[in-house]
């Protein structure tokens, strides 16, 4: 005959077999006490952005579309559509601050504009570009799944003078992660953020229109020749 727990056991037993359960679902998602690991914004791959150099400059600017990412912590979605972040990892700064710097830089290194800057630099620029995240979290459809990465930047494009919008792209861009793990959901990350810089700077870089003239041939000189 098998002796039945008193209510006060069975209650303890239950609980202890849930703590288990959510120790083992909990090594990546939700607060602990260890200490974070800190990760970089890093884009890397996209389209090529070679082209014509352009004579405007260009300030940008970063804006976001929920508050949750407004933060240094990592976000992701689960599958019931709640969102949490990832346990000791974040961020090296806001993300909306790394979006900037690394969009700055994305113009920089296609070689192809002088004069770039966030737009808290201070200098005059003849046009400004709003870059608004609307997505760059992980999102998983089963517990404890590989997740995918969606990050999506509307941007819009507006003269100084004015900032009446003249052009806009809405690019998304979203990566499956090698693995259940942060350094490979980082890596997704810089993957799906690197297509999304390079269709914005390629935009961007031709909507005004405004190519550098290509310098002027030379003269040929011209030869008199003295009549005899």
């Amino acid at each position: 005959m098998t002796k039945e727990l008193p209510h006060s056991s069975r209650r303890a037993v239950l609980l202890g077999s849930a703590a288990l359960v959510l120790a083992g679902c909990s090594d990546l998602i939700g607060p602990t006490a260890t200490p974070k690991q800190l990760y970089p914004l890093a884009p890397t791959g996209g389209a090529s952005t070679a082209g014509p150099k352009v004579d405007f400059s260009l300030a940008i600017g970063t804006t976001i579309d929920s508050q949750h990412l407004d933060s240094a912590r990592i976000a992701l979605i689960l599958a019931d559509g709640s969102i949490d972040y990832y346990a000791n990892s974040e961020w090296t700064d806001h993300l909306p601050v790394l979006v900037q710097n690394a969009l700055v830089e994305a113009f920089e290194e296609s070689g192809r504009i002088d004069a770039v800057a966030s737009d808290t630099a201070g200098f005059h620029a003849d046009y400004f570009l709003e870059a608004e995240i609307r997505d760059f979290q992980a999102h998983y459809t089963v517990p404890d799944g590989i997740p995918t990465v969606r990050v999506r930047i509307e941007a819009k494009l507006a003269p100084t003078r004015g900032r009446e919008i003249m052009s806009g792209l809405n690019s998304v861009h979203e990566i499956t992660a090698s693995a259940n793990s942060v350094p490979e959901v980082v890596r997704a990350f810089d993957t799906a953020l690197g297509q999304v810089f390079s269709e914005i700077v390629n935009w961007a870089l031709a909507a005004p229109g405004r190519a550098a003239p290509e310098p002027a041939p030379a003269p040929v000189p011209v030869v008199k020749h003295k009549k005899h």
